[in-house]
């Protein structure tokens, strides 16, 4: 604790007041506490405690000395996020977050950054609350109205004990404005939470099935491919969610179109969309399998992931149907079923086969029907189809 709180942004601490007569109670190897007024020092020295008891153990007995020396605290006007890397025995380094706030002082005396371990908890409070209240129920207005405060200046990018953002509770309830304030202010549309399974604002948005939150993080900038903790894309993650929504449950409908809705505009942020015209080819297994596919525009075959491809061209090709390609309907006529068969002339087989409405292409068939209506075409005999 010793080592954080030596940070160059605490060594600006006002000195002792020159006319008051105090006796020194704390060792020149400890940290001085920061000013606080006297009601609020025992929270102080409680935070100290547990974090450094040399400390707690010089401020005993010691409570009015400090502030009849250091003043007291007029409220927080601004807090930061600070990273620092803490290194052990072995070398190695770990990145430690902090918050730190500026403290304005009764006396006038220039502001000065504090850690927040440094600050009795109800001075932080009354600063914090109304940030996070309103982050968490996505309070447009109340986020607008802090942000646009200058008296009380707002870091955008503040994390929780969870290292979450306003941003990810806006994105978790869809709140478009939010978001777009936010990010006007400097918020960061990518950052990931410390716990929680590093999830970004849009693994938030996508999890929970908001459609308009995915939308505007995407317009925002956010990075539709960037991995959460477990290496699962917001894409990934949605379908994750989805998978394991029930089908067919009443209750659980609306939460399966949400997530549908936010994975469909996933969906056009990662994927350039095209026509398959038939699968090639097939490899791998499970949440591994993908297809070789032609497109029907003729562009290059390549390897898609099983979910992107036609169902119904899937179970073809599993079932080891083959594909052939149709150079002309030449007839039709109507099947047991009451839907129409059509006569089709194949460019790789010699023979001609009849084939239901399904088996070809829905273009060649609606242009055959409007052809066959505008002759006031009908439906042949049988016996001349026979023929």
């Amino acid at each position: 604790m010793e080592a954080v709180l030596r940070h160059p942004s605490l060594s600006r601490l006002k000195p002792p007041n020159p006319n008051a007569h105090r006796t020194s109670s704390i060792s020149v190897t400890t940290p001085r506490r920061p000013r606080v007024p006297k009601r609020r020092l025992a929270a102080a020295a409680a935070l100290f405690q547990d974090q450094n008891p040399r400390t707690a153990e010089a401020s005993k007995g010691g409570d009015e000395e400090d502030d009849e020396g250091y003043g007291e605290v007029e409220r927080i006007v601004s807090s930061r996020t600070v990273k620092s890397a803490v290194f052990a025995e072995d070398g190695s380094a770990t990145t430690v977050t902090a918050t730190e706030y500026l403290v304005e002082w009764k006396d006038g005396h220039e502001p000065t950054w504090i850690q927040a371990e440094a600050i009795a908890a109800d001075v932080v409070a009354e600063y914090e609350t109304p940030w996070w209240e309103a982050a968490k129920k996505a309070d447009a207005d109340a986020l607008g109205a802090l942000l646009a405060d200058e008296a009380l200046r707002r870091d955008p990018n503040a994390e929780d004990a969870q290292g979450r953002t306003a941003m990810h509770f806006a994105a978790g309830l869809g709140s478009e404005e939010c978001l777009r304030a936010l990010a006007e202010a400097g918020a960061d549309v990518g950052h990931a939470e410390r716990a929680g399974g590093g999830l970004t604002p849009l693994h938030i948005a996508a999890g929970y099935g908001r459609a308009t939150g995915v939308r505007a993080l995407l317009e925002l900038g956010a990075d539709a491919e960037v991995p959460d903790g477990k290496g699962r894309t917001p894409l990934e993650l949605v379908q994750e969610v989805l998978a394991a929504t029930p089908k067919g449950v009443p209750a659980a409908f609306e939460r399966r179109q949400a997530l549908e809705a936010a994975g469909k505009e996933l969906e056009k942020a990662v994927y350039e969309w095209g026509e398959v015209e038939k699968v090639v080819d097939g490899r791998g297994e499970g949440k591994w399998r993908e297809y070789l596919v032609e497109w029907r525009d003729g562009g290059d075959r390549e390897w898609v992931k099983a979910p992107w491809v036609a169902e119904d061209l899937v179970k073809d090709f599993e079932d080891g149907l083959e594909y052939g390609v149709v150079e002309a309907i030449v007839d039709r006529r109507p099947a047991a079923d009451g839907e129409w068969e059509y006569l089709v002339k194949w460019v790789d087989i010699e023979e001609a086969t009849w084939e239901p409405a399904e088996n070809v292409d829905a273009d060649l068939v609606q242009e055959f029907d409007r052809q066959q209506s505008d002759a006031g075409g009908a439906a042949p005999p049988p016996e001349t189809i026979a023929g």
